[in-house]
């Protein structure tokens, strides 16, 4: 037994809902290793409790599974934004989040992130007493490795002080301190996220060794 294996085996099991979305990405999908899966996805369910999110935005939702995931904890009333770039997705995703009685709480917008992102910003300036309604409690950032840095200037007005945002793959399968990755652009886009968060006195951050590398942030002004 590995110690993935054991860790998995002793963490509360996904629903059957989950389940089913899980085996149907890996058989149907290409590169289902996207998936947030099992121990990640009770550590997003769990995270949102915690926190009990009147909002959270996802930048990047790929099958469907970690939205629902983060759906679990929302407040009453609650809304989950997930935003997916690849429009190939867009039948599966919404199928996926059909068979939730959660998914009603999950807004899906198919598009690029910084785009859609300003038009974030776009509206709140339009709007009158906006910001009550565009700040989100919970980010979670699981897009295009090489603009992190820029997805993290862009959902920076969006979360309160106090809130929180979730950076995926910040390890990158230990790529990111491998010389033979040195010239690949994923890569280096973690690297200068990762580099530029330590510097950054708007968060404080800590990376956790979870599956793929986690880091968890809270914005502190």
């Amino acid at each position: 037994m590995t110690l993935e294996e054991y860790i998995s085996i002793h963490s509360t099991p996904e629903n059957e809902v989950l389940e089913a979305i899980a085996r149907d990405t890996h058989v149907h999908i290409l590169n289902p290793h996207m998936l947030s899966g099992h121990v990640q996805g009770r550590f997003l369910s769990m995270l949102s409790y915690m926190i009990r999110p009147k909002r959270i935005l996802e930048l990047g939702t790929f099958t469907g599974y970690s939205a629902l995931c983060l759906a679990e904890g929302l407040e009453e009333g609650g809304q989950v934004v997930t935003i997916e770039h690849n429009d190939e997705l867009e039948d599966t995703i919404r199928r996926n989040l059909a068979r939730s009685p959660l998914g009603d709480k999950i807004e899906l917008i198919i598009g690029d992130c910084k785009e859609i992102l300003s038009t974030f910003h776009t509206a709140s300036a339009d709007r009158k007493n906006s910001q009550l309604s565009t700040l989100f409690n919970l980010v979670f950032i699981d897009a295009d490795k090489r603009e992190y840095c820029a997805y993290l200037e862009l959902v920076y007005p969006l979360v309160p002080v106090g809130g929180f945002i979730l950076a995926d793959n910040t390890l990158w399968d230990g790529h990111i301190i491998d010389p033979a990755y040195d010239r690949d652009k994923q890569t280096l886009g973690l690297r200068a996220f990762n580099d530029q968060l330590a510097q950054d006195t708007r968060f404080e951050q800590v990376i956790l060794p979870l599956r793929d590398g986690l880091t968890l942030i809270r914005k502190i002004r």
